[in-house]
């Protein structure tokens, strides 16, 4: 009889591949709580401003990043959509051609969930909730009250959970978290550009030059600097009774100041002086040599 063949050995199995963005795919990260920047927010305004004529609404993707301890919203972008009341259509091939470019502009940005003005949660939520919930784990679902109900911007973060008997008919219901508002740097110049139009007639502001932005700092310095010195004496007086914290964060802060001899501290301040001067002079120097080469050109 002919040998016959030995059975191949068995192949483990295929794990199935791992979605866009698994940010989310444990429990909540940092207390349930969503740590929003302020472009997010200004980017979702002006694409509702910039909305398609009869559209009620404007959705989007949120971006960010996610460790053990916090889920930071950094960026977002609006993504086309149509909904009626018996229908919702999202162009999921515009969503995914922008997170792909998005990636090569911020690698670290993975899709958080999704966000839509308005004030409330609507049926059409759940079905475009499904949609991220196949491109992230656990997505977060942000509404931004443009409309402006009980006079003021309302801003919710939800997470979805599944509801019902299993194998019989489930539901999903949106459970709320807890939206924390930071900033980096750079962002708080431009948040703080922004309050100080709420005190101009016009609603318009220039932007403030250097040597402006260093004597608003100094002074705001100064207002605190006089602030803790007179808490200080009250307490010394015993007008107020002494509090260890505030104790404990003012020794904190004597320890950051550097210990520079007075006269050595002059020196630095006066030859910095000395670089921005030459630096201004410099620039000011160019600045009329174009000026003057721009005029003997146009004779």
């Amino acid at each position: 009889a002919a040998p016959t063949a030995a059975p191949p050995p068995p192949t483990a199995p295929t794990p199935p591949a791992p979605p866009l963005s698994a940010a989310l795919s444990g429990p909540f990260p940092g207390g349930r709580v969503v740590r929003l920047h302020p472009v997010v927010l200004a980017s979702i305004v002006d694409s509702f401003e910039r909305r398609n004529e009869g559209a009620a609404r404007v959705i989007g993707t949120l971006l960010g990043t996610v460790d053990k301890h916090s889920v930071e919203v950094t960026n977002c972008f609006s993504v086309p959509h149509n909904e009626s009341e018996d229908e919702v259509a999202v162009d999921m091939e515009f969503a995914k051609n922008m997170y792909e470019l998005h990636k090569k502009v911020s690698p670290s940005e993975i899709i958080l969930g999704w966000y839509a003005t308005g004030h409330d949660i609507t049926e059409h939520s759940v079905l475009i909730h499904e949609y991220y919930s196949r491109e992230a784990h656990n997505p977060i679902h942000l509404t931004v009250d443009t409309s402006l109900q009980n006079s003021r911007m309302s801003i919710k973060a939800y997470v979805s959970a599944p509801m019902g008997v299993p194998g019989k008919t489930m539901g999903v219901m949106f459970t709320p978290l807890t939206v924390k508002y930071v900033y980096y740097d750079t962002e708080r110049i431009g948040v703080d550009l922004i309050m100080k139009t709420c005190f101009s007639p016009n609603r318009v502001i220039g932007l403030s030059s250097d040597l402006q932005q260093v004597g608003s700092a100094s002074a705001r310095i100064q207002d605190t600097l006089t602030m803790v010195l007179q808490y200080a004496e009250d307490v010394l007086s015993g007008k107020v009774a002494a509090d260890n914290t505030v104790g404990r964060f003012l020794m904190d802060l004597i320890n950051q100041v550097p210990k520079i001899p007075p006269e050595d501290f002059e020196t630095m301040l006066n030859s910095n002086i000395n670089d921005l001067l030459m630096v201004t002079y410099l620039a000011n120097l160019t600045q009329s040599q174009i000026a003057l080469n721009e005029k003997l050109l146009s004779l």
